[in-house]
């Protein structure tokens, strides 16, 4: 990335509507995983888009929304 902004972790997806799925074990608010969700302070800010990325087709998929273009720079 080019910028410095590029590096910073990013906030969390988590908008507290905190309950698994006991079918998909996915958060019903994030759509993130247990492991995703343990693992989100250690990942480095390239995985935690991918992983936003990942989620937002999740969220299209399971509220049969489709997924609006990204805004970002490059993508």
């Amino acid at each position: 990335m080019s910028d410095d902004q590029g590096m910073m972790p990013l906030p969390s997806p988590c908008i507290s509507v905190c309950q698994l799925d006991p079918a998909s074990g996915m958060c019903l608010g994030c759509y993130r995983t247990r492991s995703e969700i343990a693992a989100w302070r250690s990942m480095d800010a390239e995985a935690q888009r991918a992983l936003l990325d990942s989620l937002t087709d999740r969220r299209a998929a399971a509220t049969g929304i489709k997924r609006r273009p990204t805004r970002r720079r490059g993508a």
